[in-house]
């Protein structure tokens, strides 16, 4: 699964990158430690040359207003196309997810859980698979309402399987456009875990625990005998 992002590379790197420009309300603010029902720059099928910014969690159907835990951050590629909550934005409404980094907890034999980040090693930053709901009334009762995402997740690559058993539709360079312009079979070969091995993954501290620590510290590596991933190679 994915269960908090980053997003920390410099503005204009970011728009080269993609080819793209930020046209996202309030400006751009490097972010280390992204949890759901906070902002997500996004890439749409829409507007391939613009980078917005919607909010991650899709509002459940069934709920009038959810809170952090009840938003549907993700959603499993294998059956998004049989989900009603999630078949209208699977056939029309696909979206680059924007990261420069994911996190993810793994279960220990005493019950704790060890926080790993999760990037490409030598790229700064790269592109999640997702789909986007429009405003949904329900949201705020202040109202203002704004787009809203999902990440759709798959079976860990070799890379993930000790940390987790899902991990979130990474896409190689090559395939960002496709995913965009394809229609639902052509995407839905794309739903596999990260082919390439420019993975990487190091133990962090439990500072990321808290949404309210986002700053570059989140994102030191642990150091003590056992960090990183070698244990299990």
């Amino acid at each position: 699964m994915c269960g908090r992002n980053s997003l920390f590379v410099p503005r204009e790197q970011l728009e080269a990158r993609f080819d793209a420009e930020l046209v996202a309300d309030g400006g751009y603010e490097p972010r280390y430690n992204i949890a759901p029902g906070d902002s997500l720059e996004v890439i749409t099928a829409e507007a391939p040359d613009e980078i917005d910014r919607y909010r991650w969690g899709i509002v459940p159907p069934w709920s009038d207003s959810p809170g952090r835990g009840e938003l549907l951050i993700n959603a499993r590629s294998e059956t998004v196309a049989e989900k009603p909550t999630f078949r209208d934005a699977w056939k029309a409404r696909p979206c680059l997810v924007l990261s420069s980094g994911f996190y993810e907890w793994q279960s220990t034999a005493g019950g704790s859980k060890r926080p790993y980040r999760i990037h490409r090693d030598g790229d700064t930053v790269f592109a999640m698979a997702g789909l986007w709901e429009p405003p949904d009334a329900r949201e705020d009762n202040a109202g203002e309402t704004v787009p809203r995402v999902t990440i759709l997740t798959t079976e860990a690559n070799r890379l993930m399987e000790p940390i987790h058993d899902r991990m979130p539709v990474l896409l190689p360079e090559e395939t960002e456009s496709e995913w965009l312009a394809a229609g639902p079979a052509a995407r839905e070969e794309l739903c596999r875990p990260y082919p390439d091995d420019d993975l990487d993954a190091y133990e962090i501290s439990t500072r990321v625990n808290d949404p309210g620590n986002d700053d570059e510290r989140v994102i030191e590596p642990l150091e003590h005998e056992q960090s990183g991933l070698g244990e299990f190679s």
